[in-house]
C-alpha cells in the first residue's frame, strides 16, 4: 500500500468524499466524489477509508468531469471517478443518517 506523505515528502496527501458509488465489480468501482484535498491526479493511490480498519489499496484510474476526462481534480470540485484494487467493496453511498466516507492517500511520484 502506498504511505501518505510526511513533511518534505515529494508526494501531496490528498482526500475524496464519496458521495455515491454508482457501480461496483469486485476489483473496480465508478464513484461520484467531491475532492477535499487535492488536487488529486490520475495514478493517485487511496489506503485509508474513514470509519473503517478495512484495508484498501484503491487507484484512480479515471476521473470525468462535467462531460471531460480530466488528468487532476482540484480542491471543491465534483466527479464521476473509477477506482480500482482492493476493498472496493468497502466503498458506501453516503445517507442522511451516516456521513459520507473519505478515502486518503497519495498521489503517484512526479
Amino acid at each position: 500500500m502506498s504511505e501518505i506523505s510526511s513533511p518534505g515528502s515529494r508526494r501531496s496527501s490528498v482526500e475524496l468524499q464519496i458521495d455515491r458509488v454508482i457501480v461496483a465489480s469486485l476489483e473496480q468501482a465508478t464513484v461520484h466524489v467531491r475532492c477535499l484535498r487535492g488536487p488529486v491526479r490520475r495514478g493517485a493511490r487511496f489506503n485509508r477509508l474513514s470509519g473503517s480498519a478495512q484495508a484498501i489499496d484503491l487507484t484512480l484510474t479515471q476521473a470525468v468531469v462535467y462531460g471531460h476526462r480530466v488528468s487532476k481534480l482540484d480542491t471543491g470540485l465534483t466527479a464521476f471517478v473509477t477506482l480500482r484494487g482492493e476493498g472496493v467493496q468497502h466503498l458506501k453511498t453516503g445517507t442522511l443518517a451516516s456521513r459520507s466516507q473519505v478515502i486518503e492517500g497519495a498521489n503517484p511520484l512526479p
